[in-house]
């Protein structure tokens, strides 16, 4: 510190800031975790299991934000922080598992996928654009295919939908609360 005050208008700013950087900064993480990591390894039934238990982590996850954002002073920025973390952690883990899939059975798409292709198809799954030059062939890649879809709808139509409220609750709960003095003021 500089020893001046701090002006108020810099003291509102920096939830604010700090939300921005978190939203921007999460994803990015998460982005460059996905690409270092190496998935070189056999596709089996643990990948399906490994798949299922990062799912039920991060519906706790999704629990624990619920919660952070009921008891932050910025319940909106809070949440904005929550989607940016859950919405690209959820992508992610079917792209890891898609180019597992692809790099044990190159024959599970219409291509064998790439970090990148993966990443890609599992976008224009979760956007319902499918534009058809990449698709799932496989029995197997179509459950999972099937089951990111159904994920997408659940993390689109239930996980914002109790962020937003969640918000809504955060905000009456601190427009209830009385406000505290500051310490020196009467």
């Amino acid at each position: 510190m500089d020893g001046y005050p701090r002006s108020g208008a810099s003291q509102a700013r920096r939830p604010l800031v700090r939300a921005i950087l978190r939203t921007l900064l999460t994803p990015t993480v998460l982005f460059l975790l996905y690409v270092l990591l190496p998935l070189h390894r056999e596709f089996t039934v643990g990948t399906v299991a490994g798949l299922g238990a990062c799912v039920v982590a991060m519906a706790l996850l999704v629990a624990l934000q619920v919660r952070a954002i009921l008891r932050s002073p910025h319940p909106a920025f809070r949440a904005v922080e929550a989607t940016a973390l859950s919405l690209p952690l959820f992508l992610l883990l079917f792209a890891v598992t898609y180019t597992v899939l692809s790099g044990s059975y190159p024959n599970a798409f219409t291509e064998p996928l790439s970090k990148g292709d993966s990443l890609y198809f599992v976008v224009t799954v979760f956007a319902t654009v499918g534009f058809g030059d990449i698709s799932a062939v496989s029995d197997v890649a179509r459950v999972l295919v099937t089951a990111q879809m159904i994920g997408d709808l659940v993390l689109i139509g239930l996980v914002l939908r109790v962020f937003i409220t969640a918000v809504d609750r955060g905000r009456r709960r601190a427009a209830e609360q009385p406000e505290t003095p500051a310490p020196g003021r009467g």
